[in-house]
This record gives structure tokens, sequence and C-alpha cells, in this order.
């Protein structure tokens, strides 16, 4: 943790009832932390951090831009990150994070607050990361269009072909007659 040192904040030793710190989050931050999905950023954080009645709020503030892979083409895709978060610590035996609260040695009497803002940055993007229809890599679509065994539907690849159809499986098995009396019912609604 020698190169995210200076995510360090001093719990015990806080001189005054709250403190400001400012961090900025460049692709070092990102290579350093050994990030698996996000590679590169450049972000603001704005910490403060109240100390009332034995715990430590810690309140973060996070702007600005990261980069990660797209879903579909693996392309870099930018996204903006703009998140509000708190963080509860307080000082005890041994570290212990539990629900909600975040509990440090009191030997120690700091945290290091880099993993929580890489957690918070990853926990703010989408679950589905993609660029917007059309914007994918263009090659890398034709390949994987190759290879798509049954084109579910073409527009969420960014390909809108109104001549191409789905074949036909030429299944022409009778509809359950069951189903029709169960239509009527929708009908009469």
């Amino acid at each position: 943790m020698g190169k995210l040192a200076k995510y360090k904040v001093e719990l015990k030793n806080m001189r005054e009832d709250a403190c400001s710190y400012e961090y900025e989050l460049t692709d070092q931050f990102f290579t350093d932390i050994d990030a698996t999905e996000i590679h590169k950023g450049q972000l603001n954080v704005k910490l403060d951090v109240k100390k009332s009645m034995g715990v430590y709020v810690l309140d973060f503030h996070i702007t600005g831009t990261v980069t990660v892979p797209c879903d579909r083409c693996l392309s870099d895709l930018d996204l903006p990150v703009d998140t509000e978060n708190v963080l509860k610590v307080k000082l005890g035996v041994e570290f212990s994070d539990e629900d909600d609260m975040v509990i440090v040695p009191e030997e120690d009497g700091y945290i290091n607050v880099s993993w929580f803002m890489y957690e918070f940055i990853e926990l703010s993007l989408p679950m589905k990361r993609v660029h917007e229809p059309g914007k994918c890599n263009k090659a890398m679509m034709g390949v994987l269009n190759q290879h798509i065994a049954q084109r579910v539907n073409e527009e969420d690849f960014g390909f809108e072909d109104e001549n191409d159809e789905l074949p036909d499986d030429g299944d022409d098995t009778p509809t359950d007659p069951r189903w029709n009396e169960l239509k009527k019912i929708l009908d009469n609604n």
C-alpha cells in the first residue's frame, strides 16, 4: 500500500471535529489499485470527515469520467461519474467491515480510503456498459455478426437493417386450443 499511502485519513489524532480532503484520481490511481474494470479515469474527490460521539462520518463526493471496456465491442468507453457516498468509521480493537460501519484498529488510528473510493466509483457505473447504437467498433461488430447463431435484435448491436429477417424455422405446429380460450378472457377486458 506504499503507492496508496497518500489516501490515509488520520482519525485518532484529528485535531478538530471536522476536516476536508481533496484528491485528484488519475490513470495512475487505477494502476496502483490494480483495478479490474476501470482502466483510466480523471476524477475529483472531495472528502469531508466529521467526528461525532466516537463515530467518524466520511462524506465522499466524486465527479469526473472513467474509461471502461464496452460490453459489446470491448473498445474504450468513457462514462461520467457523479456520486455521493457516506462511510461511517469507528476505532476499535481490530479491523472489521460490517454492514454500514467500518472498524479500524485504534492503535493504527487511520483509514486508507483508496479502496472505498474505487468501490464507490465502480458501484456508480451502470451494469450494462455499452456505446450508443451505431457507435461500437464496426470491425468488431462485423466479426461478432459472423459468429452469431441467431440474430435476436440487431438494434441492440447498433445495426439497423430492415432487409434482414429472422429465418423461418419451419415449425408449423398448431396452437394448443386452450390458449385460444385464454385469449378470449383477455379480449373481454
